[in-house]
């Protein structure tokens, strides 16, 4: 059933596309040269999966592709013509058009070493996976899969064309690419992909950063990140990585004084992708503009990411108390600046490093408040900390509840359901989003007949932090309480 359903997809995206793949067919056979669709092109279109961008292959080299699609194409580049890479643009598709290649990493060196091939089958035994193997020749729509790669996608299973040693020695960052497979498409990696995986774990480190960052937000992002996360790990990929999520196993407990957190992390990951969607959903139905920051895009890595990485300052900080208690004191914090550490050595973006390193540091705000009740004064500190933050907030800190304490589940899930309704009151009465005090530098400066420095900044502190504690206070009153300030601090 799967094969014959399979097939008919091919055959209806084939139909689709034929007013780009029968022409670009055709002028590569009337010039001579072989050309087929191949790779994630072919095996979305077997799935059923949308196909924004198009992969093909061919024994023409670069500047013999270049010669047939000029004039043909909307618009065409070169950039990647010394890897064999002419791409383009035609009827809004994007197109890249790479010459049969064999790939091959120097094991000191990070960047591949290109050699051209001179056939199909030696092109896609070059390939990644199975799954990505296989091909459609053109303009007759001959389905190539010399490797199995129908079979493997009918059975959910990662495997390579030819042994996984002799693939990620061609390439290590495949080995990431395993993972993310199994986080995007629920598959399983072969037995003796992992095994490959497993002994050659220390070849990711001649991979450059940015390249295992992108692997790893794609793997965040896919629709079961949690098992690609665990492939990492069952490896060792992860210990090279992503240390500090690999660290959390050694925070098994086999007095059981504490919970897993390796597992708990998981879950709150997982956790975090079911609220994610409920979370987007709310914010459209209000009319969240599309371009504003709090604005939640589905999958969102800045969240996931920080359900992951929320609880790595744990190993750090644990300490056992008299009486058998455990304590991770400041977890928060330290797991914060790890965070960073991590994201940095990755390459990540300065932005995306700090909205991440941020919510680790405030995942644990809400219980600094909880049992003592939210006062208004709290409620304005706790948005104002979170920032455009906040709706992400909200997501971890209700994701971090695993307990399988039903009753203490549903206690926590109505505090915090009380939290966002006091959140939503007060932010009718007052602008919660961009909270300031009721003088801006300026008029501090002429109430107090100050010139700009330091002491204007003080008074703005103590400003706003009348401002956080008793709301909206109106010039007059501020000025009131400003001009007392500053006399008691010139006495």
């Amino acid at each position: 059933m799967f094969l014959a359903q399979a097939h008919a997809r091919l055959a209806g995206a084939l139909d689709e596309l034929d007013p780009i793949l029968g022409p670009l067919g055709e002028r590569f056979a009337d010039a001579g040269y072989e050309l087929a669709l191949v790779g994630g092109s072919v095996r979305d279109a077997l799935l059923g999966r949308g196909m924004p961008d198009l992969d093909f292959t061919t024994d023409a080299r670069p500047d013999d592709i270049l010669r047939l699609i000029v004039g043909w194409a909307d618009a065409h580049w070169d950039i990647g013509k010394r890897f064999g890479t002419i791409g383009m643009i035609r009827q809004g598709r994007q197109i890249e058009i790479t010459t049969y290649r064999a790939e091959a990493y120097d094991p000191e060196s990070r960047k591949p070493t290109v050699a051209f091939g001179d056939s199909l089958d030696e092109d896609l035994l070059r390939r990644d996976f199975t799954i990505g193997a296989m091909a459609v020749r053109l303009p007759g729509r001959v389905f190539v899969d010399p490797f199995g790669g129908l079979a493997d996608l009918e059975a959910g299973r990662i495997r390579t064309p030819g042994s996984a040693t002799m693939s990620f020695t061609d390439d290590p960052l495949r080995m990431m690419r395993a993972a993310r497979f199994t986080a995007q498409l629920g598959f399983a990696a072969a037995d003796e992909v992992v095994e490959a995986m497993t002994g050659m774990a220390e070849r990711i480190d001649i991979v450059s950063a940015e390249r295992v960052r992108d692997e790893l937000v794609k793997l965040v992002c896919g629709a079961r990140p949690r098992a690609g996360i665990e492939l990492l790990v069952d490896t060792g990929l992860a210990d090279r990585i992503l240390p500090e999520v690999a660290g959390l196993r050694l925070e098994r407990d086999e007095h059981h004084r504490h919970k897993d957190v390796y597992q708990h992390s998981l879950t709150v990951l997982d956790q975090a992708i079911g609220l994610e969607g409920r979370y987007a959903a709310e914010q459209a139905e209000a009319g969240l503009p599309a371009d504003d920051p709090r604005r939640l895009p589905v999958p969102d890595f800045v969240v996931r990411f920080a359900a992951l990485m929320h609880d790595i300052g744990k190993p750090a900080t644990r300490r056992f108390e008299p009486g058998g208690a455990v304590t991770f004191y400041h977890h928060d914090v330290v797991g914060a600046k790890m965070t960073a550490k991590r994201m940095k050595a990755l390459h990540f973006d300065k932005d995306t490093t700090k909205k991440v390193a941020r919510l680790v540091e405030l995942h644990l705000r809400f219980y600094g408040y909880g049992d003592a009740g939210w006062s208004d004064s709290a409620v304005r500190r706790y948005v104002t900390d979170a920032g455009d933050l906040l709706p992400r907030l909200h997501i971890l800190t209700r994701s971090d509840v695993t307990t399988r304490n039903r009753r203490k589940a549903d206690r926590l899930a109505r505090a915090y359901d009380d939290l966002e309704a006091r959140i939503a009151a007060l932010a009718e009465q007052e602008r919660l989003d961009a909270i300031r005090p009721d003088l801006d530098g300026t008029q501090i400066m002429a109430l107090l007949d100050i010139p700009p420095g330091r002491e204007v900044g003080q008074a703005y502190s103590f400003l706003l932090e009348q401002r956080m504690e008793q709301g909206p206070l109106g010039e007059e009153r501020a000025a009131e309480l400003l001009r007392a300030w500053w006399a008691a601090r010139q006495e």
